[in-house]
């Protein structure tokens, strides 16, 4: 069983900058696909950003394209969300998921099989 464990949230000023980070342990890291998801108050869960196993093919919802990146390290079995240019919009808990069944990134939250606990992150005006 795989187990995924989120850090990096806080609170921050629009403009700010923060780091997520998504460590796996239970297994070897090697889901093809691994990808970020959000969820406000009130609003469904979101996709944020997505990367396949060697971190070749990437794919980012168009609200945070240009500002956020995604990576990971399979050697520290990490995944990475570095989000720029912070807007109260991107107030939400995030969520760290995984799947070993695909290949390609995919933006459907039911193609994940793996999910962590969530952390906050509160964009202030």
């Amino acid at each position: 069983q795989v187990q995924l464990v989120e850090s990096g949230g806080g609170l921050v000023q629009a403009g700010g900058s923060l780091r997520l980070s998504c460590a796996a342990s239970g297994r070897t890291f090697s889901s093809y696909v691994m990808g970020w998801f959000r969820q406000a108050p009130g609003k469904d869960r979101e996709f944020v950003a997505g990367i396949t196993w060697t971190g070749a093919g990437t794919s980012y919802a168009d609200s945070v394209k240009g500002r956020f990146t995604i990576s990971r390290d399979n050697a520290k079995n990490t995944m990475y969300l570095q989000m720029n240019s912070l807007k109260p919009d991107d107030t939400a808990v995030y969520y760290c998921a995984a799947t070993t069944k695909r290949y390609s990134v995919t933006q459907y939250h039911g193609d994940y099989d793996y999910w962590g606990q969530g952390t906050p992150v509160t964009v202030s005006s």
